[in-house]
């Protein structure tokens, strides 16, 4: 970990800390250790006890008595519920979206489906990965539901490794650039019946992926 040449503030540490969790720096069940953690950012071990507790809180951090902090490890199966707990967000937010989205909101969604079959027809499946993730956090942008909103951030950081995993199953990739396709024509017709269910089946066929992918986690 690089050392900065000034202190981070609690906000900036608080970042930090948890883009570097959530992007595998740090890895799961990896020991957190205040003094090191402190060193790295420049902050106090207060403020550094301040952080993992907000992290705790998110579901990112667990602390036990006597051995200090750890990253949270998300099992498989913690993942296939919090995926089915995103559906029902998710499908309400397609909702909203399609209810609340202008024409300059659709061409955002134009945008990001168009590149996204880029990568899907150029079999650059990491690329198209981080571009559903864009995609799912543009509708939800768009569908100005700032409670589900808040709720799916937070889900989302647990289980993003999951994530990457179940597009590169065998036949998923061309299901899922159809799936997202839907969505977006759903939201782009302003059509929030259309679109739920569109979001709905897309993550049914993600949760169905998942549970299949026992191995290897």
């Amino acid at each position: 970990m690089e050392v900065p040449s000034q202190g981070y503030t609690e906000e900036e540490c608080y970042r930090r800390l948890r883009d570097a969790i959530i992007d595998g720096t740090l890895m799961p069940s990896q020991r957190l250790v205040e003094m090191d953690l402190a060193r790295w950012l420049g902050a106090s071990r207060a403020t550094i006890r301040t952080v993992l507790a907000r992290l705790e809180q998110e579901g990112l951090v667990e602390r036990e008595r006597y051995r200090g902090a750890r990253v949270r490890h998300v099992s498989h199966e913690e993942a296939v519920e919090i995926l089915e707990v995103r559906m029902a967000l998710e499908c309400l937010i397609a909702r909203y979206a399609a209810l609340r989205a202008t024409d300059e909101d659709v061409r955002r969604l134009e945008d990001i489906i168009s590149w996204m079959r880029r990568q899907y027809e150029g079999n650059d499946l990491l690329s198209y990965s981080d571009g559903n993730a864009r995609l799912h956090r543009t509708i939800a942008e768009i569908s100005r539901h700032n409670t589900a909103r808040r709720l799916l951030d937070t889900l989302n950081s647990q289980s993003v490794r999951y994530q990457y995993r179940t597009i590169l199953a065998p036949n998923r990739s061309a299901a899922s650039m159809q799936e997202h396709e839907r969505i977006v024509d759903a939201i782009r017709r302003r059509d929030p019946d259309s679109a739920e269910q569109a979001m709905r089946v897309h993550l049914s066929q993600v949760c169905d992926t998942l549970r299949s992918m026992r191995q290897g986690f």
